[in-house]
């Protein structure tokens, strides 16, 4: 743990280096939105029965996986680094929404790592998607070192299968004003919720780049409409890694948030079987009365053969995927 403010030694920041020619996909555009406060939420509602007896946040005393772990070098922590992160526990301890969940790490407080609840009427509801975060020697003068733990999946245009989030709170992306990160103003609290509204939204297929001029074009909005269709298959998947491959000290919170999800999620899946749109179920937790939009033919032979998998995933956890069972 950091006993002082100036001159000690952390664990170097240098941030992997990515393949520049890791994707062939467009890099995705720059959030046109302002980043997300800490009292704004998404246009729709995380819907879900609260796991039990698991803090939103708290302090553990290590964390040997998290994927910033082995960073080192020679930087020194600036003066006003410890009360600087001391002040970003104390803001995610207090304003952390029912949705996002953060665990920070005693004997290294330059680590962090968030998990995020997809939101309902988005390809990634019931989902769970988790974050390692580093504090920099230099923070808050830089933004935080974000990595997506993606199971090798891009789900999502601004996340990449290495783990490379794409955000211009980051500067990871361009952006200018309130889209960039400001060392006065930003937090982290800010970051997460940005992910959540602003990446993991209702339809991600326009954060790719130049995309947002088909917005309401009807090519555009069809070619949506399929992105959420991959989106919802992939984030199925992502959940069948993180149930075999649990990040370390979020285990019991991933067993008890899927036993609490699955049955609404198999709900969800047969619905979608039936023809309703990706999406359209969990919206104020109604079905699909007031849906006529239909998914495509292609979609629900994947997830035909993906379902069966699903269910046994949940099944060898001991998770009763049958909600007439609740």
């Amino acid at each position: 743990m950091v006993k002082e403010e100036t001159n000690n030694q952390v664990e170097g920041s240098t941030e992997r280096q990515l393949d520049a020619n890791e994707t062939t996909k467009p890099e995705p555009k720059k959030l046109q939105k302002e980043a997300a406060k800490p009292n704004e939420t998404s246009d729709f509602p995380v819907i879900y029965a609260k796991p039990r007896e698991f803090k939103r946040f708290d302090v553990i005393d290590e964390c040997t996986d998290h994927y910033f772990t082995n960073q080192t070098g020679s930087s020194l922590v600036k003066k006003g680094w410890l009360k600087k992160i001391q002040q970003e526990w104390s803001i995610l301890e207090n304003n952390l929404p029912e949705s996002i969940y953060v665990r920070a790490c005693e004997e290294r407080m330059d680590l962090l790592r968030a998990c995020i609840i997809g939101a309902a009427g988005t390809p990634y509801h019931d989902g769970l998607f988790f974050f390692d975060i580093f504090f920099p020697a230099d923070y808050p003068h830089e933004p935080p070192l974000v990595h997506y733990h993606s199971g090798g999946l891009r789900l999502n245009p601004n996340l990449y299968e290495s783990g490379k989030v794409c955000l211009s709170l980051l500067n990871t992306w361009t952006g200018s004003g309130t889209e960039v990160w400001d060392p006065k103003s930003s937090t982290v609290l800010q970051v997460l919720l940005s992910l959540q509204a602003l990446v993991l939204n209702e339809k991600p297929y326009f954060n790719e780049a130049g995309y947002d001029k088909q917005v309401g074009r009807a090519d555009g909005e069809k070619n949506s409409v399929t992105y959420n269709e991959n989106a919802f298959l992939l984030s199925c998947k992502s959940m069948m890694y993180l149930i075999q491959k649990p990040p370390k000290h979020f285990e019991d919170f991933i067993r008890e948030h899927f036993t609490c999800h699955a049955p609404r999620l198999i709900t969800a899946c047969k619905a979608y079987l039936d023809g309703a749109q990706v999406g359209s179920l969990c919206k104020n937790e109604e079905l699909f009365g007031a849906c006529h939009k239909s998914c495509s033919t292609g979609f629900k032979l994947m997830l035909a053969k993906l379902l069966p998998k699903l269910v046994s995933t949940f099944t060898e956890m001991g998770i009763d995927c049958n909600p007439s069972n609740r």
